[in-house]
């Protein structure tokens, strides 16, 4: 199953497949079934104790799951990995593995509302601290440590900011502490940007987001080194967070043609962030890949291209960004991102409305800030939708 060493990205995602059945399938096939049959008590008995790798029941793996972490840790120069019903469960499943009562974790600020939640609301009930720290702290990192720190988590680029972190900084940090380094890579995949050459110990996604790219599908991975690796899936093993073969078979396929759909989104979308940038009615622009962007060359430094996701504020505030959705015609509005289908979302009111006002200005969330997911559509027919929007009188 395994990809040659010596081929391309591109080729690995679509080489990279199970082994065939008698049936000589072209495609893998999917494996809808709960659990496996053993020849005899034996190979039953060796099979539960690991001395031999066969699949035993799909909660634990499965052809089709297998498939999936193995493409997704081959393309993040991971050793292993570990699928979960969706990113959420995955970005909880690492923290509960690698965490423990009394620990201490440090977390960008900027982070996705539900792990924002998941930090502040859950962790605390098992005695689980965290300090966050801005993206222009990280030369002040030592300063917010503590002797039970054990790990660092982060996103590059940020939701919804899109700010870039420094991750040889922050991976040379990890190292000499003896840290944890956990980066969630959803916003620029694998095929953009790989954590792990700059330190990072596990990397997380979402996989429903540009993994599927065609928002179908719930799913969630971290990959990593294999010892970390063994810790996670026995936790999630024991705990149920699996993900499905059906998504996993859908996952799969869809990273064929990851390389492909992501060039197209970044150049629509450097496109268009050109063309907003110079609107009047907009008072600021974040995207990666413009120079005006506040850490442009960190970000190619560290990414191949900028991503799919643009954020800008309108002018006029609140009033004036529900003017703006509410004039969008083409673009859906939607809380997903990654989707081949491009989607507008207002973050104050919806993926962070759980944040405070001031926790939300902490991270760049503005009233009148828009998250605009860059789709698959023609870049004129985008522009189109948008400045009308724009234009709209409020």
């Amino acid at each position: 199953m395994e990809a040659k060493s010596n081929t391309h990205f591109e080729t690995n995602a679509i080489r990279t497949q199970m082994e065939r059945s008698s049936f000589a399938e072209h495609s893998s096939p999917l494996h809808l079934t709960s659990s496996f049959v053993f020849e005899d008590a034996e190979e039953m008995r060796a099979s539960f104790a690991e001395e031999k790798q066969n699949a035993i029941y799909s909660r634990f793996s499965n052809p089709n799951t297998s498939e999936f972490i193995q493409k997704v840790a081959q393309m993040e120069l991971a050793e292993d990995g570990v699928a979960f019903a969706s990113g959420m469960g995955a970005v909880f499943a690492t923290f509960a593995t690698f965490l423990a009562a009394g620990d201490h974790l440090l977390s960008s600020r900027a982070v996705f509302g539900s792990t924002h939640a998941l930090i502040t609301k859950y962790l605390p009930k098992w005695n689980i601290e965290t300090t966050y720290f801005n993206t222009d702290q990280i030369q002040d990192l030592e300063f917010l440590l503590q002797e039970n720190t054990r790990c660092i988590y982060i996103e590059s680029p940020t939701n919804p900011g899109v700010d870039i972190l420094d991750l040889e900084t922050l991976g040379d940090f990890a190292q000499k502490h003896n840290l944890l380094f956990i980066v969630d890579n959803c916003f620029a995949t694998p095929y953009l940007q790989q954590p792990i050459r700059f330190g990072a110990d596990l990397v997380i996604h979402s996989a429903t987001k540009l993994m599927d790219g065609q928002g179908r599908v719930l799913g969630g991975i971290t990959v990593g080194k294999k010892e970390l690796i063994r810790e996670l899936y026995l936790f999630a093993r024991n705990t149920g967070a699996s993900l499905s073969p059906f998504n996993a078979w859908v996952l799969s396929k869809s990273l064929e043609t990851l390389a492909v759909r992501v060039d197209r989104h970044c150049q629509t979308a450097l496109t268009l962030a050109q063309k907003i940038e110079t609107h009047p009615k907009v008072n600021w622009i974040k995207y990666p890949f413009l120079p005006s962007h506040p850490q442009y060359q960190l970000a190619r430094k560290q990414m191949k291209q900028g991503g799919s996701i643009i954020s800008f504020e309108i002018k006029g505030g609140l009033h004036a960004g529900k003017t703006f959705i509410n004039s969008i015609k083409l673009c859906s509005l939607s809380a997903n991102l990654g989707d081949s289908r491009s989607i507008i979302t207002h973050p104050a009111s919806t993926t962070h409305s759980k944040l405070s006002e001031a926790e939300q200005l902490e991270v760049g969330i503005t009233p009148g800030m828009i998250r605009l997911s860059v789709g698959l559509e023609h870049h004129e027919d985008l522009w189109n939708d948008l400045k009308n929007a724009l234009d709209a009188k409020v």
